[in-house]
């Protein structure tokens, strides 16, 4: 079953964004543009519609305690995990696409001790439809995976195999050690896209967050509130165009049972004029008069 929708977290590049799980599962990644199909659609439906879980290895044992926030003034959002036998981060992030390449990067660092892992990626094209073809990376260091004019590749710092249509990873994590993930969308007639360092996106994606963020107008004891949701709101725009959506979801009833399911990846003109009015009073007014 999905989680709760306040027990997701925003992650995006600005194209497109992904929703993160409480518990360090990635439910929700319309690839290549906020309205395009889904490629993890579990929000909707099952894991079995397409998902990508990073987590303690912990069935039949303790559930590890957990707890998450985002980096000060960034899209990056960090996961903690403790068990019994230490504790880990998993920090993850989408940098804002320069070279026309989306990518999703999780790190998984040990902070105490040692902790069993387990990696599920359950890719699932056409809004949870389509299984891809899935292989390995000619130079052994992830698998690629084609559904019809959509490429996706998973480069990862561990052994991946395929396990009951899915590509699965059970490591052990030290203190000290780190752990990168990356998974990339491109064009299936193209080459697949370039290896990605992973630290390097992260301190250019920190750096980048904070700098815009730090423009924000100041609001007293609500500064801090103002500036998160300034950030979330430079998430929900679409960067070749200006666009802003009114959320990166669809198809999610007001009630349960009921009929109102709208899609919300779209530029609504009252979500978006309440949007640029809140730019503007935070001190963007350049961005502001950008998607206009």
């Amino acid at each position: 079953m999905p989680g709760r929708i306040e027990d997701y977290a925003l992650i995006g590049d600005l194209a497109t964004a992904a929703l993160v799980g409480h518990d360090g599962s990635i439910d929700w990644l319309c690839w290549p543009r906020f309205d395009s199909d889904a490629v993890f659609a579990a929000l909707l439906g099952t894991p079995e519609h397409g998902r990508w879980r990073i987590a303690p290895d912990w069935e039949g044992g303790e559930r590890p305690r957990i707890r998450r926030a985002y980096r000060d003034g960034t899209l990056v959002l960090d996961t903690e995990f403790r068990t019994g036998s230490g504790a880990v981060r998993l920090t993850d992030f989408m940098n804002v696409r320069d070279d026309g390449v989306s990518n999703l990067v999780r790190v998984v660092t040990g902070l105490r001790g040692e902790v069993a892992m387990r990696g599920e990626l359950v890719l699932r094209f056409d809004n949870g439809r389509v299984i891809p073809w899935v292989s390995r990376l000619p130079d052994g260091t992830g698998i690629r995976a084609v559904a019809g004019p959509d490429l996706v590749v998973m480069r990862a710092g561990v052994p991946v195999r395929g396990e009951d249509m899915r590509s699965v990873s059970r490591f052990v994590v030290k203190a000290g050690e780190s752990i990168p993930f990356v998974l990339s969308y491109g064009a299936s007639h193209l080459p697949a896209p370039p290896p990605q360092v992973a630290e390097e996106r992260l301190a250019e994606t920190e750096t980048g967050w904070r700098q815009w963020a730090s423009r924000c107008a100041e609001a007293g004891p609500w500064t801090e509130a103002v500036r998160r949701s300034v950030v979330t709101l430079k998430a929900l725009t679409y960067r070749p165009t200006g666009g802003i959506v009114a959320a990166p979801t669809t198809s999610l009833p007001e009630k349960l049972g009921g009929s109102r399911n709208w899609d919300y990846r779209f530029c609504w003109l009252r979500d978006s004029t309440l949007t640029l009015m809140a730019l503007l009073r935070a001190g963007y007014v350049e961005d502001a008069a950008a998607r206009t």
